[in-house]
């Protein structure tokens, strides 16, 4: 299962008093969107629709300009993120060892694809073109956590581990 488009995602419980705070504090600061939208993502997991409306007003700027930044940096998520980010390297190396293996037993086991939240929010899967590790290939991290020499196997056991962890921070 996928994550709902952006404008299908519930926004009434978005607590706005956490925007705000994170507009308080670089109100002032010059070249302020960059460290709002940081902020706010780092408060939320990802920038959910209403803080966009809130920082274009309190910034007095067009939300498409905020889309524009938005859009145009990886880093920012508009739909909410698991927990736990799993990625897996499909470049060159750890593909030669057998990424593709690896990335299939993922879809399969948490029955979701590339890019795509679990329904319960605890686990996003990424295929990413490298991790820098080639000599540990195939590699996967499980948000700063590295395993290499993965196996299909280890896929089972690091879900298996994953999913009996606390949701809460």
């Amino acid at each position: 299962m996928s994550n709902a488009p952006a404008e299908e995602i519930p926004t009434a419980d978005i607590d706005l008093a956490l925007a705000n705070h994170v507009i308080d504090k670089y109100l002032t600061l010059p070249g302020n969107l960059m460290p709002v939208l940081q902020g706010i993502q780092e408060e939320y997991g990802y920038v959910p629709k209403p803080t966009i409306d809130l920082v274009a007003e309190r910034l007095n700027i067009y939300p498409s300009q905020i889309y524009g930044v938005l859009t145009f940096y990886a880093q920012f998520h508009l739909k909410p993120r698991g927990k736990f980010i799993i990625r897996v390297c499909v470049g060159t190396a750890c593909h030669v060892q057998g990424a593709p293996r690896i990335v299939e037993t993922f879809f399969d086991k948490l029955g979701i694809g590339h890019a795509e939240t679990t329904p319960d929010l605890r686990f996003t899967f990424e295929k990413v073109a490298c991790l820098g590790a080639c000599g540990m290939a195939p590699l996967a991290m499980v948000n700063d956590s590295t395993y290499g020499s993965m196996t299909v196997q280890k896929v089972g056991e690091i879900i298996a581990d994953y999913s009996q962890r606390p949701m809460k921070k």
